[in-house]
This record gives C-alpha cells, sequence and structure tokens, in this order.
C-alpha cells in the first residue's frame, strides 16, 4: 500500500481542481471526515441497537433503516457545520437542503448530491454498503438563496464524485476528472491511505452483475443479453456475480473488468436507481477509469434531470460489453 494520505494526496495534485483549490479540498475532507464517522456506527452493528428499521419510509416510500438515518444526519450535519456547501440533496430529504451562512447569505460555491447509505438493507447481514457523492458549482449567484437549477445539472457539470465502501475495511474512492483513486482507511489511527492509484476498468471484463430474479419483467432486449453471457460460446460464458449494493457491484466491476447493469422493469418503467446521486456520480467514476456507462440508449452524464428524484436505467463497465448491451436492446426496438 501507498505510504500517501487522502490528505497528501489532496494537497500533492492541485491540478485536480478545476474551481477554488483550498474549498473543493475542504469539501473533500468534510466527506471524508462523515465517513469515518458513519464506518464507526457501522462497526458496532450487532452490538447495539442500529440496525433494523425505524418503521417509516423515505421519499422514495423505501422502508428506512435506522443506519439511513443516522448517516444521512451524519454527512448533513458534517458539511453544514462547516459551511463549505450551499445546498445538500439527499435520498432521504424530498426537498433540497438550503444552507444559509452565518450571516444568512451563503457564499459558498458548491452544492453535493448523495444517498448517505446505499444498499443499507444488506446492514443485518453484513454485506458491504456504501456513500455515493457527487459534487457541483452552484448556478446561481453567490450570495443568494440555492435554487433547484443549482442540482439539475447534467453529470458532465460534476467536479468531482465519488463513493465510500463500508466492507471489510473502509474505502474512499473519488475522482475530480483527472482519473480515480481509492483509500483505505486504517481504523487504529483514523486515516486513510492510498491503496488503489489510478484505478482502470480491465478490458475484455468477464462478468455480468445483474438482478436475475427481475429476468421475466426485463425489457426483451435485456433478457436476449442475458441469454447472451450465460451461453457457452468461444471465451463465453460470463460469470454472473450481484451483490445487491450498488457501491460494492460497480467496485467490484472497477477492479475486475465486466458490466454492471439495472435496467428498467414492468415495475419500474423508468429503472429504480436514481440519476442525480447514484448514476451520475457512479457513471462519471467508470468513465474516468477507462469505462463506459449509459441508460441502455444515451450517455448517462449528458442527461438532464429534471426532478432531484428522477430514476434511470443503468449500464455500466468495460466499454464494450456495454455497447453489446445497447446493441441488444437496439436490435429488439426499444
Amino acid at each position: 500500500m501507498n505510504s500517501s494520505t487522502l490528505g497528501e494526496f489532496l494537497l500533492g495534485r492541485p491540478g485536480d481542481f478545476q474551481y477554488e483549490n483550498a474549498e473543493l479540498g475542504r469539501l473533500l475532507n468534510a466527506i471524508r471526515l462523515a465517513g469515518k464517522v458513519v464506518s464507526h456506527e457501522i462497526r458496532k452493528a450487532g452490538l447495539v441497537d442500529i440496525t433494523g428499521t425505524v418503521g417509516s419510509t423515505n421519499v422514495q416510500g423505501e422502508e428506512q433503516q435506522k443506519l439511513d438515518i443516522f448517516a444521512n444526519d451524519a454527512f448533513i450535519n458534517t458539511l453544514t457545520n462547516r459551511e463549505i456547501v450551499c445546498g445538500i440533496v439527499s435520498e432521504e430529504n424530498e426537498d433540497i437542503i438550503e444552507i444559509h451562512g452565518a450571516d444568512n447569505r451563503n457564499r459558498n460555491k458548491y452544492v453535493v448530491v448523495m444517498d448517505p447509505l446505499d444498499g443499507s438493507s444488506n446492514i443485518d447481514a453484513n454485506i458491504t454498503v456504501g456513500t455515493i457523492f457527487g459534487i457541483y458549482h452552484r448556478i446561481s449567484p453567490i450570495g443568494t438563496p440555492v435554487t433547484m437549477e443549482d442540482f439539475l445539472q447534467s453529470g458532465n457539470n460534476q467536479v468531482a464524485a465519488g463513493f465510500i465502501a463500508y466492507g471489510t475495511s473502509t474505502m474512499m474512492v473519488y475522482t475530480t476528472g483527472n482519473g480515480v483513486n481509492g483509500f483505505t482507511l486504517n481504523p487504529a489511527i483514523g486515516t486513510y491511505y492510498l491503496s488503489h492509484p489510478n484505478v482502470t476498468i480491465p478490458k475484455d471484463g468477464g462478468i455480468f452483475s445483474v438482478n436475475e430474479g427481475g429476468y421475466v419483467h426485463f425489457p426483451q432486449g435485456v433478457k436476449n443479453y442475458i441469454k447472451y453471457c450465460q451461453k457457452e460460446e468461444g471465451d463465453r460464458p460470463y460469470k454472473g456475480r450481484y451483490v445487491g449494493s450498488m457501491v460494492a457491484d460497480v467496485w467490484r466491476t472497477m477492479l475486475q473488468g465486466g458490466i454492471y447493469f439495472y435496467p428498467e422493469s414492468t415495475g419500474k418503467p423508468h429503472g429504480k436507481l436514481r440519476l442525480l446521486y447514484e448514476c451520475n456520480p457512479l457513471a462519471f467514476l467508470m468513465e474516468q477509469a477507462g469505462g463506459k456507462a449509459t441508460n441502455g440508449h444515451m450517455r448517462i452524464m449528458d442527461i438532464k434531470p429534471t426532478d432531484i428524484h428522477q430514476r434511470m436505467p443503468f449500464f455500466g463497465g468495460d466499454a464494450k460489453m456495454v455497447d453489446k448491451a445497447m446493441e441488444f436492446i437496439r436490435l429488439a426496438g426499444e
């Protein structure tokens, strides 16, 4: 493992930042800190009463886990108390969260979009979960209230994006448009160390990752592509791997190659994953790692959101495999 810490790495790469270095560096440091707080709490799972549901649902209509609420509060409080963003969108909140400065005027330049705890239903089974985040430069004038348009930007406008994975170890993986780097937390001293420099998705990956339990509900083109992946022919078949936690499945895809996809279905005609704070950040990472990410028809990051909780199909990973999936969808006339 490289001896470089995340803090040293941020200081040593000012060329990563398109805007004010110090402010974006502080923002990433705040996300790093909140991730350590959430990681510490997750490590208690099974020892104290922090697992299970709370008997309520979020704006998505999904049952909230206790750790969903804890993670959401941890990130919102950390970002708010440091006065480094002017607004936040979270999967757990119906509306945008406007942050006012001490003088009631927000002079900060950034907004953050996030899924505080992706895959939280897996916590009770001790399966990897994660935080997904994207960072944008605000559109509205500095010093004025944050607006919806500050968040409804295409993924092309992301200044930075990444995730924190809470699994056998805690990792923070991020990009600022200059490659992808991963850092592993040493819990003994609370420091992230560079463990995965310059991540690149292996070419000609051999893994396809999809919830095959939904097969009968998928469009015909997706069904045909799955059958193609399963059929023994030449160097195939591909191996099927699916965790059910997007962060875990995407990170495996980035390390081992292949494709991860979550298509639309009869029950979810617009897909399940959220464009703004799940698809766009992970699409940014996949592209920066040399891969590709689409909704089955067009590039994810070219799509301008129309709602902060808009859903979208997702196909991401090795460019050849994503193109092949799109070919099957196109041939099916969908």
